[in-house]
């Protein structure tokens, strides 16, 4: 039986990839800004209907503020991302992003003194690149490269910061740090997509995509802050950054889209780092 970290962190990036894959087929209706603000919205829901279950201990002022600041430091990744496939390259902004979430906690792992057997350090270096190549998309320009690179590593600083600040609540806080994050990002959200004056009900094709996406990112929150409770925050990040690999399996079985030789090495280091990194514990 693998470690639980490793249980979790994989549940992790199998409902973070779900939500990716259902919130982009909501977007395809709706705008993607009432996409998200409507997903949060339910992720917010789910998150307070799921907190009561966790039989929590105590919570601390300090355990809300890491939820707050995770909350909005992941919510201006997401606006980051979103900025930066809108007018940059979508096969450089999303591979940097998504390697950028996750190499940076790994370094902050190791500062705060997190020490990794080897076997689960060979798998993590199979993750990473898995990570590159599931993300990559084809893409025929080859302009406005450097500004994709700094937009997808400004939108990773966030996503890392997100899993950073939101492993910092208490372990006995429950899901009450995930609860004040999606507090703080759910006005935020809205405001945005009043402002830039986008329809902010959804169309009906979309809506239960939409509440699919909110319902499994938040599930994808609560699995990984299980995971960073369960064992070191290394393990846990490197899996769950893993995500793309349940989107593009869903793009292929259920939009039969064809997969790249890149995105098919991908799907195996990635199925390979896991399996090692759940291994080596």
């Amino acid at each position: 039986m693998p470690p639980m970290v490793t249980l979790f962190a994989s549940l992790s990036a199998l409902t973070y990839g779900s939500a990716d894959f259902y919130g982009g087929l909501a977007s395809r209706k709706s705008s993607a800004t009432a996409v998200v603000a409507w997903s949060q919205g339910v992720g917010l829901l789910t998150a307070l209907l799921a907190a009561p279950l966790m039989g929590t201990s105590f919570v601390e002022a300090s355990d809300i503020f890491w939820g707050i600041a995770a909350g909005l430091v992941g919510a201006s990744g997401v606006g980051i991302l979103y900025r930066g496939l809108a007018t940059g390259l979508a096969s450089v902004v999303s591979p940097m992003a998504a390697l950028t979430g996750a190499v940076l906690p790994v370094f902050f792992g190791l500062i705060t003194g997190e020490r990794p057997n080897l076997l689960t350090w060979c798998g993590i270096s199979l993750a990473l690149p898995a990570i590159i190549l599931l993300s990559a998309e084809k893409e025929e320009k080859k302009d406005h490269v450097l500004q994709s690179l700094k937009m997808g590593f400004l939108s990773g600083i966030g996503f890392s910061g997100f899993f950073i600040l939101i492993a910092q609540s208490g372990d006995n806080s429950g899901l009450w740090s995930l609860v004040a994050a999606r507090a703080a990002t759910v006005p935020l959200f809205l405001i945005i997509t009043l402002l830039r004056r986008h329809p902010l009900f959804l169309t009906r094709g979309s809506s239960i995509h939409a509440v699919l996406a909110g319902a499994l990112d938040m599930a994808a929150n609560i699995f990984y802050l299980l995971a960073t409770r369960t064992g070191f925050l290394v393990t846990a990040v490197v899996i769950t950054a893993l995500y793309p690999a349940p989107t593009v399996f869903l793009q292929r079985m259920v939009l039969q889209e064809k997969l790249s030789k890149s995105r098919v090495y991908g799907l195996i280091l990635a199925i390979a780092g896991a399996a090692m990194i759940g291994i080596g514990g």
